[in-house]
């Protein structure tokens, strides 16, 4: 179109009411290009977690089943103590060397295991419970290794500790039961047959004979040797030849031929059954001294524990005479009263071990007393002034 000669312009381009409008600061954006699918996860990986998995379970698997085992071959020594108490026996002997004195353990039929060192030359033999019961009992054999077997002469209502059907684990752990010189029965780990403990450790001459069990209380070996220091443990295999039906092994053992034999030479302090009052520990102390000299036929050393009068009655030669082979044992002071101003009386039980051969024995070999004590005050001592039997004399098998 023309006006007035020049051109109109033309109309505006219409836009649609809803389009956005552009400005020149404004540009379109261009299209994204679309993401790609996510990666899934590499499939080593996968089984590399699954891998370690495994090895956790097995592992933990592992190490619950260690503990089992290792609580399986655990022992508790007071446990097992407990269970083979009754089959324990302390050995007592009157020898010519002066030994006799060592543990033992019933295995059954009679029959007794202890160290052979304990009865050199032996006149007599028992075998002594820890609830104070005794049995005589005879030498079978010993074996090069140092193992006695002994039979009990009559019947004994205890248990007895079997010896093990198999050879234990190496790694199980054991204990050794023995007496100790006083007498008190006790229980010592001494580790496992792979690694043991040194027995120099845990041993005594009078745990000689001990046996060494398993945490079921069974024996899988015997503690034998000449002396403490020197001792070994006797294998489970060696300990069923000596006791089989046809023993395998064994040497017979002579009995003493000495006139003179002596018990174990140990201290002897006889347990206090009533109040530790001065005066009972003053006696206590006093009827001690009397029997550990007795014991170690030291008479010459008695003359001072008797009272100028009673050491006249019973002389230097009359003492030694009474007690050629005797050895008193399981002494217990069940009495402690004032007798007058400077007087106490002492009742006292023991048993006395002898040769059946010694004057008065009538075949005996060992004896229950039952005597009250008199005891005197002389130089500010108490001082044995006599005593008086309150008991017949009753053998020792008998209970």
């Amino acid at each position: 179109m023309v006006q007035d000669g020049r051109p109109l312009p033309r109309p505006p381009r219409r836009v649609p009411a809803a389009a956005a409008t552009l400005t020149q600061l404004q540009t379109s954006t261009p299209p994204r290009s679309p993401q790609p699918p996510a990666r899934r996860p590499w499939t080593f990986g996968r089984f590399l977690a699954g891998f370690v998995a495994v090895l956790l379970i097995l592992a933990a698997g592992a190490s619950a089943g260690w503990y089992v085992r290792a609580q399986s071959l655990r022992i508790d020594t007071e446990k097992v103590l407990d269970s083979v108490r009754g089959g324990v026996v302390h050995v007592l002997a009157t020898t010519c060397e002066g030994t006799g004195q060592a543990t033992g353990v019933l295995i059954g039929d009679g029959l007794v295991l202890t160290a052979a060192s304990a009865l050199e030359q032996p006149l007599s033999i028992v075998i002594a419970t820890d609830d104070g019961r005794v049995r005589r009992v005879n030498q079978l054999g010993r074996s090069a290794d140092g193992v006695a077997v002994l039979r009990m002469i009559g019947r004994l209502d205890r248990q007895t500790v079997p010896l093990a059907s198999r050879t234990p684990d190496p790694m199980a752990e054991r204990a050794l039961i023995g007496y100790t010189s006083a007498g008190v029965l006790t229980s010592r780990p001494i580790g496992t047959t792979e690694q043991p403990l040194a027995l120099s450790t845990v041993m005594s001459q009078s745990k000689l004979g001990g046996p060494v069990v398993d945490k079921s209380g069974h024996v899988v070996g015997l503690v034998a040797g000449d002396t403490a220091p020197t001792s070994a443990i006797v294998s489970l295999d060696r300990l069923r030849g000596y006791v089989a039906p046809e023993p395998t092994g064994m040497t017979a053992e002579p009995g003493g031929s000495c006139e003179r034999s002596r018990g174990p030479q140990t201290a002897v302090l006889p347990e206090l059954l009533v109040a530790s009052t001065p005066l009972a520990l003053e006696a206590q102390k006093l009827l001690g001294t009397y029997l550990t000299l007795e014991n170690r036929h030291d008479f010459e050393a008695l003359r001072p524990v008797y009272s100028k009068s009673f050491g006249k009655r019973l002389t230097l030669e009359r003492d030694r005479n009474n007690h050629q082979t005797s050895y008193f044992f399981n002494a217990r002071i069940t009495e402690v009263t004032r007798a007058g101003e400077d007087g106490v009386n002492v009742r006292m039980t023991y048993a006395v071990l002898f040769s059946p051969n010694a004057s008065g024995a009538d075949g005996q070999a060992c004896n229950r007393r039952d005597l009250r004590y008199l005891l005197v005050r002389e130089g500010g001592q108490l001082r044995m002034h006599g005593s008086k039997e309150m008991q017949p004399v009753q053998s020792c098998d008998a209970d």
